[in-house]
């Protein structure tokens, strides 16, 4: 086993990280990429195959159209260039999990190469750009199991023939913390573009980085490893500092690197190594005979492009013109598209785009994570909850009967104005019962009232509390201010 040795950061600081990723991305299409089973998670084992994913002599594979459609629409959002001619191979290799004996990819003619994408800015506010090196079309293997039978690995073809689009990043990256930028944003991209649902538990997205260390100054790239087996990108980040931990190590005592492929250990927080790294050679790559070449037209290009959405940038660069929200706002409203358009819904309707995002961030989230439900399944409309802040904005519920409000909502779907009434919760402004309420918190705290009236102005907002509770919440604060100031004659 290779583990990370402990270090002392000042050999670490003589190194520099160098990491390339590769994103591999399933894609969000009804069936597989080149038959008609299902290409949808969570099916019991070996249902959704047929001669095709499997392989069978005599079956001929056909080309999804709809993965096609969805992987130039990533690969024009990450500012690609979309081949109008790309090729299949068959890429040759040995798994228990993959029937063919080889998997369906493409090689030296990908569909898209010479991207970038952009995932921060730097203090003097210049954009860090990641270069992408190509986008292709691939199918995804079966799946062990290792955890089913004592002593015994199973086998689930269903994800055999599931469509993919990988992703390369260029070694631009220079630390674990913009490795991980890098695929949340990537991540959020792809999510907002509906290729994929990114659901890193389902394998629906799976990331392998290449890293190397080198002196820092060099120009020329060390030797790299790849590390697979990471499940979140916050493992990607361990597994990064733990491999170039190990790597500075070895190049500090005068050892040498060896490219091999290791495995990251969440558990034990180390890695170790599978197996020496492949060249390309090694997969005897050659082009896939039963299916030609894919050509793509520039006006059906042009046209995928012109219908691609609203990019994560380009809603947030709209959502600071339009709402004039700080960046914390943002990052939380933006995290998700079905977020973003849940408060944007609420702060068209409603008018304050900053009570709507408090709201949303605060209220509607803090729901979501308490009952660990997603927006898509919330049950408060953007409609409703425009009306519960209208009832606020206009004074007919305080504060804090409006959550009393929302809670209520929450449980029975109830449009905001029948709950308020109904539990009466409606603000009272008028004079004769407010000034009831007023009498009886004077009679109760005389000594109060005595410093109150003697100019002892601070116990105003204490009287106002005592009244509001009184009235569990339906008086108007500002008329109650108005009145005891009325009062002491202020």
């Amino acid at each position: 086993m290779t583990m990370a040795p402990a270090l002392v950061p000042a050999i670490c600081d003589r190194y520099e990280m160098v990491v390339g990723l590769e994103m591999h991305v399933q894609l969000k299409t009804r069936t597989k990429a080149f038959c008609n089973c299902s290409a949808q998670f969570g099916g019991a084992p070996n249902v959704n195959t047929c001669p095709v994913c499997l392989g069978l002599p005599g079956a001929l594979p056909v080309l999804n159209a709809q993965a096609v459609e969805l992987a130039v629409r990533a690969a024009h959002s990450l500012c690609c260039k979309v081949n109008e001619v790309s090729i299949f191979a068959r890429k040759n290799y040995f798994y228990p999990d993959l029937p063919k004996g080889y998997q369906i990819t493409q090689y030296d003619k990908p569909l898209a190469e010479n991207g970038h994408l952009d995932i921060g800015e730097r203090s003097d506010s210049s954009p860090v750009t990641i270069r992408i090196t190509r986008v292709h079309l691939e199918e995804d293997a079966g799946k062990s199991l290792h955890d089913r039978f004592a002593a015994s690995t199973a086998i689930d073809l269903n994800r055999a023939g599931v469509p993919l689009i990988e992703i390369v990043s260029e070694p631009d990256l220079r630390s674990s913390k913009d490795a991980g930028a890098y695929l949340r944003v990537l991540k959020q991209t792809l999510e907002f573009l509906g290729v994929s649902d990114v659901n890193m538990e389902e394998g629906s997205l799976r990331v392998d980085a290449n890293i190397s260390a080198r002196l820092r100054g060099e120009t020329k790239l060390g030797v790299k490893s790849e590390v697979k087996n990471m499940n979140s990108f916050s493992g990607v980040e361990r597994a990064l500092e733990a491999e170039f931990s190990r790597q500075c190590g070895l190049l500090d005592s005068g050892q040498r690197i060896i490219q091999q492929t290791m495995l990251w250990d969440a558990a034990r927080e180390e890695v170790r190594p599978a197996r020496s790294k492949e060249a390309s050679h090694d997969y005897r790559y050659f082009p896939e005979p039963d299916l030609p070449p894919l050509i793509l037209s520039q006006d059906w290009l042009c046209e995928v492009k012109k219908q691609l959405p609203e990019l994560p940038r380009d809603k947030r660069a709209r959502f600071i013109k339009e709402y004039a929200l700080g960046p914390a706002d943002l990052d939380v409203l933006t995290s998700s598209v079905l977020l973003a358009d849940y408060f944007e819904a609420v702060a068209r309707q409603h008018g304050d785009a900053k009570a709507a995002a408090n709201w949303v961030m605060g209220e509607v989230l803090g729901t979501l994570r308490m009952t660990n439900t997603s927006i898509a399944r919330f049950r408060v409309r953007p409609a409703d909850l425009s009306g519960l802040l209208n009832l606020v904005r206009d004074g007919k519920v305080s504060h804090s009967a409006a959550k009393r409000v929302f809670a209520s909502m929450i449980e029975s779907g109830d449009r905001p104005e029948q709950i308020a009434e109904r539990e009466g919760l409606l603000q009272v402004s008028d004079s004769d019962s407010l000034g009831m309420w007023v009498d009886a918190v004077v009679s109760e705290n005389p000594d109060e009232w005595e410093r109150y009236r003697g100019g002892e102005k601070k116990l105003q907002g204490v009287f106002v509390g005592k009244i509001m509770k009184k009235s569990a919440g339906r008086a108007d604060p500002k008329r109650v201010n108005q009145i005891l100031s009325e009062r002491v004659g202020g």
